[in-house]
């Protein structure tokens, strides 16, 4: 993998994802395979299964590593591999992780609840567990 500074297809992803009203662009492969958001790495929960993009034409984020421990380490199976459309819009959970985002939850993609429209339980047990893992593992600056 190669990180490249140049943005301007995640800028533009977003900025259209923002014309039509949502938060986060989700980009696809040009083979229509789930890649990524415009700046954070994607998951889907499926009958409690964690499933992720393989990390070869997305950023391999230190988030997304994160998260992927944390999942095992609480027994959760983590799966790479090729996703679509509709494998979001049928997912019992779907959640990003970045920097900025941390871990944090969609519950709607293209108008469409994703399951009941609220965070689900995997999503919430790793947000807590990834806070509670900065908060050991961060330097403080003071």
């Amino acid at each position: 993998n190669i990180k490249s500074l140049n943005y301007l297809n995640n800028i533009l992803a977003k900025i259209e994802a923002n014309a039509k009203g949502g938060d986060e662009a989700i980009m696809f492969d040009v083979h229509g395979n789930l890649s990524e958001g415009s700046g954070d790495n994607i998951f889907v929960v499926k009958n409690s299964q964690v499933i992720t993009p393989p990390a070869l034409n997305n950023l391999r984020g230190i988030t997304r590593a994160a998260a992927i421990e944390l999942a095992r380490k609480e027994g959760i199976d983590v799966l790479e591999t090729n996703m679509g459309l509709f494998d979001l819009y049928t997912a019992d959970e779907v959640f990003v992780t970045g920097t900025a985002a941390e871990i944090a939850p969609i519950t709607k993609i293209d108008g469409r609840l994703i399951s009941d429209g609220k965070p689900g339980k995997i999503t919430k047990m790793l947000m807590s567990a990834f806070k509670e893992l900065t908060i050991i593992e961060g330097t403080p600056i003071i």
